[in-house]
């Protein structure tokens, strides 16, 4: 009697035991997920903007054209990148004016057709809507009444609001910077009046591939990210 109820003692005094006994540790679960490289992290974004770019429709990509050279012409006339019997430069056209201005043209064109409506979802249109880990981020048979964003909430709480605007916003920033990286110097009238024509061509000329460079980065990542988003964050467009 008295081992019985020693035995009975020692098992309510370590509860845990019998657990610990009867579920062992899942190796699995132990496993460590690797961090992703920066590498990885930067390519992500990209694989996820062309597969939005397999999803387009024909509309889009007409969208895309027509954007694109509006863009060309809205740079290239005033500047005489593009010879025009209404604008002139007075120095000669760099060799880098012309791709920068094409690279504009095309990434501007992609930008603005991500805006134009397709009345599809990412998953209508083939993309599979999955996390990191392969995941998918949420359940098809889920009511879509339940996903309606709350009409009390604000445009900054909403990630596909705030992405459109930052896009809008670099995309216009990206094209003025454009219109004066390939511009010409001296027919600047606000740089003549700050640095003079000595100025212009001393200073300004040399900052201006920078000014390109600068402006095609800010489109490009305006672009990536816009397209990035309806993939990893869709939403009817």
């Amino acid at each position: 009697m008295r081992s019985r109820g020693t035995r009975a003692s020692a098992d309510r005094s370590d509860p845990a035991a019998p657990a610990d006994a009867a579920a062992p540790a899942d190796p699995a679960a132990l496993a460590v997920v690797p961090r992703p490289t920066p590498a990885q992290r930067l390519a992500r974004p990209v694989r996820l903007s062309l597969s939005a770019l397999a999803g387009w429709p024909a509309r889009r990509w007409a969208a895309a054209a027509g954007a694109g050279v509006l863009s060309a012409l809205a740079v290239g006339l005033p500047t005489a990148v593009v010879p025009n019997p209404f604008f002139a430069r007075m120095t000669p056209v760099e060799w880098w004016n012309v791709p920068v201005l094409v690279l504009t043209a095309l990434l501007g064109g992609v930008l603005v057709a991500s805006y134009v409506r397709t009345g599809r979802t990412a998953e209508t249109a083939g993309v599979a809507e999955t996390t990191q880990a392969g995941v998918p981020a949420h359940d098809p048979t889920e009511d879509p009444a339940r996903e309606e964003p709350d009409t009390d909430s604000t445009d900054r709480t909403d990630p596909a609001q705030g992405s459109a605007r930052l896009g809008q916003r670099l995309g216009t920033a990206s094209g003025l910077l454009a219109y004066f990286a390939v511009g010409c110097p001296v027919c600047n009238k606000l740089v003549l009046l700050l640095l003079g024509t000595s100025g212009a061509m001393q200073v300004w000329a040399p900052v201006q591939p920078l000014i390109a460079v600068l402006s095609l980065a800010l489109l490009t990542f305006a672009t990536v990210r816009r397209l990035a988003g309806e993939v990893a964050c869709p939403v009817r467009a």
